[in-house]
């Protein structure tokens, strides 16, 4: 009895059995008599084999002639072949063509980067990209069960804010009908506060916008970020939860996407390392270990993507640094009662020279010392009168922090630019396909 149509990722399931596999060809080779289809479905990859003695004449010439990422029909018999990829073949029966690709553009052959990027939308259907997509899928999950399995609430702050959560000056700019300028946002955490007031500990999880006119391999326009608030949450604690939060994500992907690092030839045993404690560091203990390695850092100063590399790479799990000067944090940061001049802050380096993936911070609880601050970022007053009530009625510690996707993606998977980490990446100088 012939089954329906089964996915690629299932043919262990039917080994003997008759089956029908849909999808596109991804390549093909002949030897005499039998043509080898390498079929794709989403799922996996399978090696049709066609034996001209096996099938009708017009089965072997539909074999023939279909091209790559064609999209076809295909029923045969499932057997175990280990040399095979994936593990699996089918022996045709029969084969129909859906539609005929012609002159597929992305070839074998090697490609430029500007070329696969003009074509994005068909470069996702190669190999690597798969591995990549898949394994972004994977962590979304695992951001989605950590905090979901934690008694955290996703809560959904807006894309088009009044105000910056940081200043005006990397944030994209619109027309908002009668009501004037209104920005896409760069932040949710603003919101996620008062969310946290509500609910104790939430989530949120979207896009996120910054108009900084970079053109580095750490940069995107559009990107997403994962923000957790926790009301009653000291900097200790939030480290703490970000420390077990990247231990799950990436302890989660090596047990469930390994194939997927493999195609990507990821070097695993580095991500086996990545388990708490993680190592921490003050914003001076990081200052020292660049003064150590011929760089001439001025206190004071944030550290660039450089500066990121040399301290990430003494460590061979993500370092976390601590305590940075107030000056160069955001408005929002709780001051270190020991020392003023620092921000209760805290960024997470990544090893392997991906710099930072979390940055965050206790927030400021006392009203009159946010409204403070708030003028000293020459920020307008009246567009945080709402910020400044989660002060006013019941304040209590607080803290979080943000993650980007995009760069945990491109960590965990080993990649060169960021582009990669994301299905269509939005940059300085590309806005489409």
């Amino acid at each position: 009895m012939i089954k329906p149509s089964v996915y690629i990722k299932d043919l262990s399931k039917h080994v003997g059995e008759e089956v029908i596999l849909k999808g596109w060809l991804y390549n093909k080779r002949s030897s005499g008599k039998i043509k080898f289809l390498i079929m794709r479905d989403g799922s996996g990859y399978v090696q049709c084999v066609v034996v001209k003695n096996n099938v009708d004449d017009n089965v072997f010439e539909i074999a023939d002639k279909i091209t790559q990422e064609s999209s076809f029909e295909v029923k045969g018999k499932v057997r175990e072949e280990k040399r095979a990829i994936g593990g699996y073949e089918l022996d045709v029966i029969d084969l129909k063509l859906i539609s005929l690709s012609q002159n597929y553009p992305i070839t074998p052959k090697e490609h430029g980067i500007e070329f696969l990027m003009d074509n994005r939308h068909l470069w996702v259907r190669s190999k690597k990209q798969v591995a990549i997509l898949k394994i972004r899928h994977r962590i979304v999950k695992a951001i989605r069960d950590f905090f979901d399995s934690r008694g955290f609430v996703l809560f959904d702050p807006p894309i088009i804010t009044p105000n910056a959560c940081e200043g005006t000056s990397t944030l994209f700019e619109i027309d908002y009908f009668d009501l004037g300028k209104a920005y896409l946002t760069q932040s949710g955490q603003l919101y996620a506060e008062s969310g946290a007031m509500a609910l104790g500990k939430v989530y949120s999880f979207g896009p996120t916008f910054r108009a900084e006119k970079s053109k580095t391999r750490r940069h995107l326009t559009e990107f997403w970020m994962v923000e957790p608030e926790m009301a009653f949450y000291d900097l200790d604690d939030n480290m703490d939860l970000a420390e077990e939060f990247l231990e799950y994500i990436v302890q989660t992907v090596l047990e469930e996407r390994r194939e997927e690092l493999k195609e990507l030839e990821r070097d695993t045993s580095k991500l086996e390392k990545v388990v708490r404690p993680f190592p921490r560091i003050t914003y001076d203990e990081a200052v020292e270990i660049l003064r150590k390695n011929g760089v001439d850092f001025q206190w004071g100063n944030d550290f660039g993507g450089g500066d990121e590399t040399i301290i990430s790479e003494q460590f061979d799990k993500p370092v976390m640094v601590h305590r940075y000067p107030a000056e160069v944090k955001a408005f929002y940061m709780k001051r270190d009662p020991q020392n003023p001049k620092l921000a209760l802050a805290v960024d997470v380096l990544a090893p392997e020279g991906y710099g930072e993936i979390i940055g965050g911070s206790q927030r400021e609880d006392d009203l009159e010392t946010l409204i403070q601050r708030i003028k000293e970022h020459n920020l307008p007053q009246e567009y945080f009168e709402w910020y400044l009530d989660l002060r006013r009625y019941g304040s209590v510690p607080h803290s979080g922090f943000g993650l980007g996707l995009e760069r945990t993606v491109s960590w965990i998977c080993g990649l060169e630019h960021l582009r990669e980490a994301i299905p269509f990446p939005r940059m300085i100088y590309r806005n489409t396909p």
